[in-house]
């Protein structure tokens, strides 16, 4: 993947993990206040039923017919209420009564009368004339279980003479939970996917409002029969030109800053040499000198050509997002044309070239740019070779893909170099002249082989010198013998 590509989908996949984490966070947020709105109502149900008690009470003495009915006639009710998308049928509460002691003098289910209830906070707080609430498992270790009480005083003769205590299971309200939970996560993922739909809508509305549309209408127009796949793909590929341009607008990819900033460095020390060199011709000197001075300017000036040079075919080639004329190209051909075109070089540094091919190999792409790629690494390899070494070329056809490597019996990639070999600018000197080249090479063999869909890397072999790798994929059919 390129770093283009690798720097859209960071900025969406850091947009997703952010909503992921927020809805996460309100998510497990979403029970607590669940419960607090559970237990504001459990307040008023217990304070409301506390004061119906007082209401009914005959000498301090609580009127238990009355409650039971009251009570039973509650449980017996059937109705239908629709919360959202949650509908509720009947009531869930849980009521029971105890004396100033804690003793339960009744209970809505009829199982605890009799029972000493002092025990619990709900009744021994509320007693003494606190607030007195709890949450209890009906079942040790089931959290579902679990029924949340809230406790109301009693009064008579102003004193407290009782409590009554109002429960509710938490199961109740989880259906709830379940329910915002869901509608949440649903939310979200909207959110998300609208993001990118309108990010792309409004690459093509900014950068290209007009182009883009425009070709697609004139397309659809000129067709006498209207195709739904042609449209589909014709769709497709507006959407994905417009996906290419936000792309490179988010990832920053006119690096003029950059560029500017890089090339004033490099150029500079080339622009310094030929400043001096050209202040000293000035002066009288031996023709031997001068002739050596006006050398080193047109060795200056033609370093600053080919940087240059390199630059503009570098910026160009980041620029596309595609190939343009693909072809099969047989390996073995190619393989031949890079060396023969290399061959002078070779022969200058006495370097032999040993090519070792995959016969019947088809490599898909545009022959001009691969042919410089392969061109740029042997050159490489060539460059950093000593006297009379060799350098070895060899092709692997592996299933889907074709593996190239060219390796040098250099010195290798000094461990500071490692990671820094396909930067642009950066270059290291060549073992036998000290001097750099552009720094550009590299980059673009990267470029080239990541538009192929492949990828490049340059290592130290175990048994010296380096090696670069190439790895392309292959065309399904087999070359002409």
């Amino acid at each position: 993947m390129s770093k283009r590509n690798r720097v859209f989908l960071g900025i969406l996949l850091i947009f997703a993990i952010g909503v992921a984490y927020l809805l996460y966070r309100v998510s497990a947020d979403l029970d607590p206040r669940y419960r607090e709105s559970a237990e504001d109502s459990l307040v008023e149900t217990s304070q409301l039923l506390a004061a119906f008690i007082e209401t009914d009470m005959t000498d301090g003495e609580l009127q238990r017919d009355h409650l039971r009915a009251a009570v039973d006639n509650l449980y017996r009710r059937r109705f239908k209420a629709k919360i959202y998308n949650v509908e509720k049928t009947r009531v869930d509460l849980r009521v029971y009564v105890t004396d100033a002691n804690g003793k339960v003098v009744f209970d809505a289910s009829g199982g605890n009368e009799g029972k000493d209830f002092l025990k619990w906070r709900d009744v021994a707080v509320t007693l003494k004339g606190g607030y007195g609430a709890r949450t209890t498992q009906d079942i040790d270790g089931i959290p579902e279980t679990a029924v949340m009480y809230v406790g109301a005083p009693i009064h008579w003769g102003g004193k407290i003479v009782g409590a009554v205590c109002v429960g509710k299971p938490t199961q109740s309200f989880g259906k709830f939970v379940a329910n915002a939970r869901q509608r949440l996560f649903i939310v979200g993922l909207i959110s998300v996917l609208a993001l990118i739909a309108l990010t792309v809508l409004g690459s093509v509305w900014l950068v290209r409002p007009f182009g883009l549309i425009a070709d697609y209408i004139r397309f659809v127009r000129n067709q006498r029969e209207v195709s739904l796949p042609r449209m589909g793909r014709r769709a497709i590929g507006v959407i994905g030109a417009a996906y290419d341009e936000m792309r490179d607008a988010l990832a920053g990819r006119n690096y003029v800053e950059e560029y500017v900033q890089t090339l004033t460095h490099e150029i500079k020390g080339p622009l310094s040499a030929i400043r001096g060199a050209a202040e000293l011709v000035q002066e009288p000197m031996p023709d031997e000198r001068r002739n050596r001075f006006l050398k080193n300017i047109r060795d200056e000036s033609e370093r600053i050509q080919n940087l240059v040079d390199r630059l503009l075919e570098l910026s160009a080639l980041e620029k596309r997002h595609g190939l343009g004329e693909v072809e099969s190209i047989c390996l073995d051909e190619l393989l031949g044309e890079v060396r023969a075109s290399l061959a002078p070089v070779a022969d200058a540094k006495n370097v032999t070239l040993s090519i070792a091919g995959a016969a019947g190999v088809l490599l898909p792409g545009e022959r001009f740019l691969l042919h410089r790629a392969l061109a740029n690494l042997l050159a490489n390899a060539i460059d950093f070779s000593p006297m009379g070494a060799e350098v070895t070329v060899a092709a692997r056809a592996l299933r889907r893909h074709v593996e190239i490597s060219i390796r040098d019996q250099g010195p290798g990639i000094p461990d500071y170099a490692q990671d820094r070999v396909f930067e642009r600018f950066y270059s290291l000197s060549r073992p036998d002249s000290g001097k750099k080249g552009t720094g550009l090479g590299l980059s673009f063999v990267r470029e080239i082989a990541e538009l192929h869909h492949g990828l490049v890397e340059l290592r130290n072999h175990p048994e010296g010198g380096a090696v670069a790798v190439v790895l392309l994929p292959r065309s399904r059919s087999t070359a002409r013998h």
